[in-house]
Order: C-alpha cells, then structure tokens, then sequence
C-alpha cells in the first residue's frame, strides 16, 4: 500500500476507513485478551504498561524510584510523584499494581471542580426521590414512605412495598478513595492524577482522610443504631457492607500522587508524603517502554528516533507517549517517501515547553 492515508482530503466519500489498521496498543480500548497477557485484569494496566510486558520484566526502574515506592509501602504514606508529562508518574502506579498482585488501580482524575466528596463517595438523593415518586405514581400497594413516616430505618415501606425499594444502599456509591480505603487484606493501588489541576482547597481537604485512614457517611450514620450494616456500591461497582456508616481501612492503601509541578503543594500535605521526583527516561527506560509496546522490531525500527528523543536539548519538554506515537505510525507507513516519514516524525514530536 502506497498510499498510507486514509482521509485524502478530496471531498469524494469513499470506504478507506475500513483499511484502519488495529489500533497502537496503548490506545485500545477493547477488553479483549490483551489485558491478561499483560498479567492484570485491568484493561488500563495493559495499555499504560503494554500488552508485550512480559519481554520486558527484567527491566528495572531506577533506584530512586524503587527506594521511594517501597518507603511509601512500609511507612503507610501516599507517594507523591512530581516530574514533567510523560514521564511515567502515571505509569508507576500500575507497574507496583502488577509486581505485587495489586488488582486493578483504583484511578480518581483531578480537575479544577474536582472535591474531596468525589473521591469518598455520592448520594443520590435526587435519584432516590425520582424512584419513590415513581413507585407512587403506578398506585402500587404499599407505597414508599419518607423515613419515620410508616417507613423503616432505611426508608423502606412496611408492608408489601417493602421489596419494591432497594434501600439507601443503593444510591451510594463509593469514590476512587472511598474504595481503596474498604477493609482489606491486601492494599489496593490508588491514583489521584494531577493533584496539580484542583483547586486550592483539596490537598488540605485531604489531609485528615490520608492522616486517619477513615471517613464517615452520615447518611447510613443517623441509621445505625437500627439499620447497622448496609450494603453500597464501591467505584468497582460491586457491593460492599458498610458498618456503623463508617468507613476504615485495615490496610492503608498504596496511593500515588502525581503532579505535573504546576504548583506547591501545602506544607502539611507534603510532610504526609514520600516524595519523588520523576526524572525524564534515559535510553534504557525508553528501549524497555518501546519493546513492551511495539516489540523488539519497534526497537529496531526506530533507533533513529529514539536518538532524536534522546538528543533534544537540555531542558527541551517532550513526552515518551510523543516517541511511541511517531514510532507506530511511521511503521505503518514503509513505502512511503522518507520525507512524508521525517515530517510524521516532526508533526507528532513537537516540544511540549515551546510558546504557541
């Protein structure tokens, strides 16, 4: 195939969509076989880690690196990890998620309107409303009630209504953070990506959930002493009993913090820390991340831009993601002209630190 191009920009409709071939690897999102040959069970794992991890397992991160995750795990304290994008903050999560049998990395993005109430937990109290008014509305027997009004302590009916509402357990449902700190045996792997990216009140907000390692819902707590346990959705979306409407881990989680260094952080949140600062990858970090995902032929294919990576000037901002995508596509298009490839290559490498 010539022509590598699938939209030509010649305004006739045509069927060259269905020559897409499959897709970079860490950019598909099917949950097919992929992400168990990546030893996890979490598609997500697969494609930040590489669905050909195997081939590259004797990679080993940098001692920093180990030294600061391991820290973390004994001490019990959230890893905050700070370095420019692309760098794999993100991407550590999950590589401790695998070694250790983890499960899936619990993942809580962080934008500007992002609060401390997301990451716990969600009422849906208008949801909760909705479906009363429902059930009212079809002149079923036994109708909801509002609780203490004929109703019991989790706001179920007496009476035959009663198997009609599922109870208040099932318009909670527990955020990212919420999740992770379930009792556990095990500690589960939290990502709070770009902390940087909220506002100025969540890293204070979280100083006591990090410090005590519990938090309370005080809508199952004023029901306690007749309903003591209830059962709500997790942010894995099973079911989990809640007791007392409290929750406390027994294990503390591992719990990543990234941050693209956009700003500083408080005091008390990094004293509640184990900080690393993630260096750019060298050539061994970037052969071993390019063999997982594209192979050894991906390596070899791509010496050439992988020195281009490597020799940017000092303080220049590039992502590693940048290099994997000019690597994939430039491989798809072989019997195209050198030229069309090198300028692929300067379309998709752009720094990221050059004025707009």
């Amino acid at each position: 195939m010539n022509d590598w191009r699938i939209y030509r920009g010649v305004g006739q409709p045509h069927d060259g969509v269905r020559r897409l071939p499959e897709p970079p690897p860490w950019r598909d999102f099917t949950r097919a076989q992929d992400g168990a040959s990546a030893g996890s069970q979490d598609p997500s794992g697969a494609r930040r880690l590489g669905v050909r991890r195997r081939r590259a397992e004797n990679y080993a991160p940098r001692p920093a690196e180990v030294d600061a995750v391991n820290a973390a795990l004994y001490l019990r304290r959230p890893l905050l990890v700070t370095g420019n994008p692309g760098t794999g903050k993100s991407t550590l999560a999950y590589a401790v998620a695998h070694e250790l049998r983890l499960g899936r990395v619990l993942r809580w993005p962080i934008v500007s309107r992002t609060t401390l109430q997301d990451g716990l937990y969600r009422y849906d109290a208008i949801g909760r409303l909705q479906d009363v008014q429902l059930e009212r509305a079809r002149g079923a027997r036994g109708n909801w009630s509002d609780p203490g009004a004929g109703s019991d302590a989790d706001g179920r009916a007496d009476g035959d209504g009663a198997d009609r509402d599922p109870g208040i357990g099932a318009y909670i449902r527990l955020g990212p953070l919420g999740t992770a700190l379930l009792p556990s045996e095990l500690p589960r792997v939290l990502l709070i990506d770009e902390l940087d990216k909220s506002d100025l009140d969540l890293p204070n907000d979280l100083l006591n959930t990090l410090e005590e390692g519990e938090f309370a819902i005080p809508e199952l707590e004023r029901v306690a002493d007749r309903q003591p346990v209830v059962e709500v959705l997790s942010h894995d979306s099973g079911r989990v009993a809640v007791h007392g409407g409290r929750i406390a881990c027994t294990n503390f989680p591992l719990i990543v913090l990234t941050s693209n260094g956009e700003r500083d952080f408080p005091a008390p949140l990094l004293r509640r820390c184990v900080q690393l600062e993630l260096e750019p990858p060298g050539e061994e970090q970037l052969t071993a991340m390019v063999e997982a995902h594209l192979g050894e032929e991906g390596v070899a294919a791509g010496q050439d831009l992988i020195g281009r990576f490597l020799d940017r000037e000092p303080g220049e901002v590039m992502a590693a993601d940048q290099l994997l995508n000019a690597l994939f596509l430039t491989q798809h298009t072989p019997h195209a002209e050198r030229l069309t490839r090198e300028r692929i290559a300067d379309l998709l490498m752009q720094r990221l630190d050059r004025s707009r």
